[in-house]
């Protein structure tokens, strides 16, 4: 009788693997990049990853949120760490537990990153005076990101609760991935070809280092610079900074707070539009209440009581002012004879066949007509032709001096 085989529970295979790998292993060190760090401020536990170019493992540090804060460990941070692997059984993932850790350096990434923002910090790419207003009443909005995604859906919901009048256009794109920066960037230049927005929003929700990425590639950064149509960059949460936050005419911290910036530019605008409706309503009944105490000061004045004085009195400054004008415009024709008679004697003096008929020849080449003012220009067996005052010659150098 075959003997009874043992079915095992899930909890009892996830306590027998740990019991292998506690037992296999023993504190040892492992270096690599720090890929999505997720402190908890709660337990001050901190979760992350840690990969090198092909792999990734978890990890955890427990109690560590002081001491990454302290050392400036990131997302991109390149560390050293010393511990042992453990598994956590309610998941049954195996883990690297840091007992130890130091920073190695800055990661690939995060180098990149810098040495892209540097570059182009120093084209001025970044500077304040290069960037364009954000209308203060965008009624059309181009936004390019990917239509599932929870920020679309967020910036709706603001957007159709406090301001439905908005237009909004999507152009869908994957927002992470290789290839994702192209894609993206081919929005931005697909709002500034049709022209059928007033302002362009770039928009993800957060996520690490590396699901952020496109957004620090330099083929978007350029595409934004040149972007005719103001832009918005709105990518992850507030902590989250990127090329494209820094080159955009204006970073929103969070898709929802761009939602929230274009409602209040509407809404200051309505607002400056009340006031400046309350002002012209008080400027309109100042106005009228002084042109009412003016009219009625003006009413029992000499000009009323006798009118056919005041008209006197401009009949004879019309007078004064026709003799003035007469005398003005005698003197002014004088002098433009006196200038014309002067000009007429300089054009003649400068007529080209005055000169011609003292005895000087105009010489030009036969070929091009060109004037020969130097041997230097002309070759022998080159035809010249001699203009006089009466009549031309035609001539073959034959000998040049």
């Amino acid at each position: 009788m075959a003997p009874e085989r043992k079915i095992w529970t899930v909890s009892e295979v996830n306590s027998a693997v740990k019991t292998v790998i506690d037992g296999a292993f023993m504190e040892f060190w492992i270096q690599g990049e720090v890929g999505t760090l997720r402190p908890n401020p709660r337990s001050r536990h901190v979760y992350l990853v840690i990969k090198d170019s092909k792999c990734e493992i978890k990890a955890t540090c427990f109690n560590g949120q002081l001491l990454f804060e302290k050392l400036a460990i990131c997302n991109g941070t390149q560390i050293e760490a010393r511990g042992r692997l453990g598994v956590y059984e309610p998941r049954g993932d195996y883990q690297f537990n840091i007992l130890e850790i130091r920073p190695k350096g800055l990661g690939d990434l995060f180098r990149r990153f810098e040495e892209l923002k540097n570059k182009l910090h120093a084209e001025g790419l970044f500077e304040q005076e290069r960037k364009k207003e954000i209308p203060k009443l965008p009624l059309r909005v181009g936004i390019v990101t990917s239509p599932s995604g929870a920020a679309i859906r967020d910036f709706l919901q603001i957007i159709n609760r406090r301001f439905p009048r908005l237009h909004v256009k999507i152009y869908p794109s994957p927002v992470q991935g290789r290839g994702a920066e192209l894609s993206l960037a081919e929005g931005v230049r697909f709002f500034n070809r049709s022209r059928s927005v007033d302002v362009i929003i770039l928009m993800r929700g957060g996520g690490s280092i590396e699901d952020l990425w496109p957004f620090n590639e330099e083929i978007l950064a350029r595409e934004l610079a040149s972007s005719e149509i103001p832009t918005i960059s709105a990518v992850g949460h507030e902590i989250d900074f990127t090329i494209c936050d820094m080159v955009a005419d204006l970073r929103a911290p969070t898709p929802s707070a761009s939602a929230e910036l274009l409602i209040s530019t509407q809404e200051e605008f309505q607002n400056a539009l009340s006031d400046s409706r309350r002002r012209l309503s008080s400027a309109v009944r100042l106005g009228a209440g002084q042109f009412r105490t003016r009219f009625t000061r003006l009413a029992g004045s000499y000009v009323f009581k006798e009118p056919s004085h005041m008209i006197r009195i401009c009949q004879q400054k019309t007078d004064e002012f026709s003799r003035r004008a007469e005398n003005s415009l005698s003197l002014a024709v004088e002098r433009a004879k006196m200038r014309l008679g002067g000009l007429s004697s300089r054009v003649s003096s400068l007529d080209p066949n005055a000169v011609l008929s003292r005895g000087y020849s105009l010489v030009k080449r036969r070929s091009d007509s060109k004037i020969i003012t130097s041997s230097q220009m002309i070759e022998e067996g080159d035809e010249i032709v001699a203009v006089f005052a009466k009549g031309s010659a035609t001539s073959i150098v034959t000998e040049k001096l």
